[in-house]
C-alpha cells in the first residue's frame, strides 16, 4: 500500500524542522496549518518571512504563503494529519520533559473527529508515541485509540523523527530515507502517506518504539565517536602532540575516521538524545554516558585553558569567534561555544572580551549580566585581541587573512586554520 496523502496538514511547533516541514508540504501543494506559542513565529510565518537562518527555507515559505497553502496561527485547527514537532528538552538527571508533547496532545484533543493521523515528530524516549496515545485516550474517551486496540482505531498514532543537518535541511528532508513508526501497521502506513508527498528517499516502516530508539541511536552514535576524538585531544595535549597531525595519519588506515575534535557537543540532537538512552537504561548504557561525560567536559577544560593564557598579560583583551553549536547556522541552543565565553566571563568579570559571531545581530539575554562581554565583528574582535580564540568553524573565519593574526596568541579549537 503506497497511498499519498491529499487532506489538510496542522504541525505544531514551527521551529527548525516543523516550519521546514510545513514549507515542504505546502510547497507540494498540500494545506497546511502551522501552529505555535510564539506569537512573533506566527506574524512571520503570516507575513512569508522565517524567524531564523536557513538556506532556501525563506524562499519555500515565502513561495508557499504567497500561493495560500501555508498559514499560520497560534490556534491548532481541525485538520486531516496533525504532526507535532515541538521541544523535548531535558530535565534535572536527564530525563525527558515531554511537558510540551504533553500541551500539544491536549490542544489537539478537541478538533479530533475520527479519521485522522498523529504524528509525533519530535525526538523522544522508546514508549513517547504509546504515551500520547493514551493521553488522547484519556482526553477522548468516546474515540478507540490504536494502543488498546487491534482493530481499525479512531486516531492513527505513529513516530517519525527528523533526521537532517542545520544548513542543509531543505536538501536532506526532500532527499533522506525516513523511519516511520506506527502504534499497529495500520498507523504506519497512514503516516507513511504523508511523508511520502514531498519524501524522494526510503518511508522505512516499523513500530513506534523501534523508530524512536533509531533516532536516539543515531545521535549517540556520532556523539561517542564525537568524544573518541575529544578525548584524543585532551591525551594529545598532556603529551604535547599535534592531535591534527596525528588524527591526518591514524585517517590514511583504509579502516579509520577519526572525526575532528571541538570544543564540545552542541545543538538540540547529540548533545541531548544520547542522555535519553542513557535514562532508559542507565546499567547497561555505559559507553554512552561515558561520551557523554567526556563531550560535556570539553567546554570546561577550553574555559579554563583561555584563562590560563590570559595571565600572561596585564590587560589582556580576548577575541571569541562563533557562538553557534556548529558552522554555518545561527542555532546557540547548547552551545558550548556559548558555555565557553560565560564561563571565562565568570571567572575574569575585568576581561575584555570580544565575541564575533556573524550570523546573530545581538549577544543572547544569557550575556545581560556580563557587560564587559560586547559583539563586534571579526576583524574589529581580532585587531583589538592579544588572544583569538576559534570556537565556530564557521566559513566567515575561514577566509580571514592569517596576517591579522599575527603576533597574537591563537587558541584554534576547530583547527579549522590547522586544517585548512
Amino acid at each position: 500500500m503506497d497511498d499519498i496523502f491529499s487532506g489538510r496538514v496542522a504541525i505544531l511547533g514551527l521551529g527548525y524542522i516543523g516550519l521546514p516541514t510545513a514549507a515542504v508540504l505546502a510547497t507540494r501543494g498540500i494545506e497546511v496549518i502551522g501552529v505555535d506559542v510564539n506569537a512573533a513565529t506566527v506574524e512571520a510565518v503570516s507575513r512569508g518571512e522565517v524567524p531564523f537562518v536557513e538556506p532556501d527555507l525563506g524562499v519555500a515559505v515565502s513561495g508557499a504563503v504567497s500561493q495560500g497553502n501555508l498559514s499560520a496561527t497560534s490556534e491548532v485547527p481541525e485538520a486531516d494529519a496533525f504532526i507535532i514537532a515541538v521541544p523535548t528538552p531535558f530535565m534535572d538527571e536527564h530525563r525527558a520533559d515531554l511537558h510540551y508533547i504533553r500541551a500539544a496532545v491536549e490542544s489537539i484533543a478537541p478538533r479530533l473527529r475520527g479519521g485522522e493521523v498523529v504524528i509525533l515528530e519530535s525526538t523522544s524516549p522508546p514508549g513517547t508515541t504509546v504515551q500520547v496515545s493514551r493521553w488522547l485516550a484519556e482526553l477522548r474517551p468516546d474515540l478507540t485509540l490504536p494502543h488498546c486496540s487491534e482493530g481499525v482505531p479512531d486516531v492513527y498514532v505513529a513516530h517519525c523523527p527528523e533526521r537532517v543537518l542545520p544548513g542543509r535541511i531543505m536538501i536532506e528532508m526532500v532527499t533522506n530515507d525516513r523511519v516511520v513508526g506506527g502504534i499497529s501497521p495500520r498507523c504506519a502506513e497512514k503516516a507513511a502517506a504523508v511523508y511520502r508527498v514531498f519524501t524522494h528517499g526510503k518511508v522505512l516502516l516499523s513500530d513506534a518504539a523501534s523508530a524512536e530508539m533509531a533516532k536516539l541511536v543515531e545521535n549517540a552514535y556520532r556523539d561517542v565517536n564525537i568524544a573518541f576524538a575529544n578525548e584524543l585531544a585532551l591525551v594529545s595535549e598532556t603529551l604535547q602532540l599535534d592531535v591534527w597531525e596525528i588524527i591526518k595519519l591514524a585517517n590514511h588506515h583504509p579502516r579509520v575516521n577519526v572525526l575532528t575534535p571541538g570544543p564540545g557537543v552542541g545543538g538540540h540532537c547529540i548533545a541531548v538524545d544520547p542522555w535519553f538512552i542513557v535514562g532508559a537504561a542507565p546499567d547497561q548504557a555505559r559507553l554512552m554516558r561515558a561520551s557523554r561525560e567526556i563531550n560535556d567536559a570539553k567546554p570546561i577544560h577550553v574555559a579554563e585553558q583561555i584563562v590560563a593564557k590570559t595571565a600572561r598579560f596585564k590587560e589582556p583583551t580576548v577575541a571569541c569567534l562563533g557562538l553557534a553549536y556548529k558552522a554555518n547556522v545561527d542555532d546557540l541552543r547548547e552551545s558550548p561555544a556559548v558555555d565557553i565565553v560565560l564561563d571565562i566571563a565568570k571567572s575574569l568579570p575585568e576581561l575584555d572580551i570580544r565575541v564575533a559571531e556573524p550570523l546573530i545581530t545581538a549577544l543572547p539575554a544569557s550575556f545581560d549580566a556580563f557587560p564587559h562581554v560586547v559583539h563586534q565583528s571579526a576583524v574589529e574582535a581580532i585587531e583589538a585581541a592579544d588572544i583569538v580564540v576559534l570556537l565556530v568553524d564557521h566559513d566567515h573565519f575561514r577566509s580571514l587573512s592569517r596576517s591579522r593574526l599575527e603576533g597574537k596568541i591563537v587558541y584554534d579549537t576547530c583547527g579549522l586554520w590547522r586544517r585548512s
